[in-house]
């Protein structure tokens, strides 16, 4: 309907750069589009522009924005109860939660969960029981890693533009291996600067663009673990819930973690996170007498909890973890496709609905996601180096205009 970003847009740009921090939102030399309203793989503007988000909003979408189910559940748990009391007293609607959570962990084994907000609320939570577990307070992580911005899951981020501005109030405890390859943990072990308790881990990296281990990683990480003692964190914020074709990526090796984070397509758009863990690790904290050691405000907050119940029986009703599997290898299969003898194109990689193209220079990473916004596609630009072009839409968009945006995707690298 207008170029892109549009008049509306711009002028909203204006006014935000007056309010907000200048470290959030981007707001010059370009300013970004700003979202009025979003259903299904669409998003509009509000210059009245039609976009198809390839991001599921970092991810979160993921039974598609706005889904009837979800929608429905929230509005009608907020009638019934907006808020609860925190760790005092619970809502029917947070146990319900539980209950479905437990269920779906790895392997089946009796297990128990803490409840957040974000993804970053469900690492500190693992790296806090870890340290109540382990009596170990060092943790491996990885190179090109992304756990979220809180201090202690900031500690185990890898890029150092996340942490050297906040290096005086980190503790410094976190070690880092060489993605993809398990025995470097224990070199990595070596390095830290306190002894190692936990080894956190990406199935898939997300942030640090779409990078996919060597099949086998995983499980040998968790033989590691066990030799050395460790506990094994398996961080699905980003990959949980469907999103690579399993209902958690490391269903693929049939790893069971000791503690697993889930976020984001936890409840297709409301904020909400949990720490899953074996029930024996779990309860290395201690029983509640009036005061939680681990708790929030909005803990169990049920209109979030509502939502996630939706998404999980959305997920399981139209069977999308199984679809994600399907249309993302044909999704896969067509971008090497359309990409094959294109030289500025290094590779085309994913797993069910994460899926990335990585170019030769970031400035083209760059160029191609502006040319493609343009063209009405929302992607984003992903890794340490920002080459990497990151394709993750809805579990439920559908097929023929997943190829249409692929194509034309595609055609804006250049």
């Amino acid at each position: 309907m207008t170029p892109i970003p549009g008049p509306r847009s711009r002028a909203l740009a204006q006014r935000l750069g007056a309010v907000e921090s200048r470290n959030v939102i981007c707001v010059d030399p370009e300013p970004p589009i700003f979202w009025e309203r979003a259903s299904g793989s669409n998003v509009w503007d509000v210059d009245g522009n039609r976009f198809v988000d390839l991001t599921a909003g970092f991810g979160v979408a993921n039974v598609g924005h706005a889904h009837p189910s979800i929608s429905r559940a929230v509005a009608e748990q907020a009638e019934r109860l907006m808020h609860g009391l925190g760790d005092v007293h619970p809502s029917t609607v947070r146990l319900e939660l539980l209950e479905a959570l437990v269920r779906h962990f790895p392997g089946g084994l009796p297990a128990r969960a803490i409840l957040g907000s974000s993804g970053s609320d469900a690492v500190e939570m693992a790296l806090e029981t870890a340290l109540l577990a382990s009596g170990a307070p060092g943790v491996v992580a990885f190179e090109g890693a992304y756990h979220g911005l809180s201090l202690g899951a900031r500690d185990a981020t890898w890029r150092p533009m996340f942490r050297e501005p906040f290096a005086a109030r980190l503790p410094g405890l976190t070690a880092f291996a060489r993605f993809g390859e398990a025995q470097d943990v224990r070199r990595a072990a070596d390095t830290c600067s306190a002894e190692v308790g936990a080894v956190l881990v990406e199935p898939i990296q997300g942030r640090g663009g779409e990078r996919i281990p060597p099949d086998g990683f995983l499980s040998e990480l968790r033989a590691i673990c066990d030799a050395e003692g460790w506990l094994l964190i398996a961080d699905e914020v980003y990959t949980g819930f469907g999103r690579t074709g399993q209902w958690f990526a490391c269903d693929r090796e049939r790893v069971i973690p000791d503690l697993l984070c889930v976020a984001k397509g936890l409840a297709s758009g409301m904020p909400i996170s949990a720490c899953l863990g074996r029930a024996e690790i779990m309860d290395a904290w201690p029983i509640s007498e009036g005061e939680a050691l681990r708790t929030q405000t909005f803990i169990g907050h049920p209109p979030s909890c509502a939502a996630a119940l939706a998404s999980i029986a959305v997920l399981e009703a139209e069977k999308l973890v199984e679809r994600a599997a399907e249309l993302g290898s044909v999704a896969l299969e067509r971008l090497r496709t359309r990409c094959e003898g294109r030289p500025e194109v290094l590779d085309v990689r994913g797993r069910g609905l994460l899926l990335a193209v990585e170019v030769d220079t970031a400035e083209r990473a760059e160029r191609a996601c502006a040319r493609a916004l343009a063209s009405g596609l929302i992607v984003l630009p992903s890794g340490d180096d920002g080459r990497a072009i990151s394709i993750c839409p809805p579990l439920s968009i559908d097929r023929g205009l997943l190829e249409l945006a692929l194509d034309l995707l595609v055609e804006a690298i250049a």
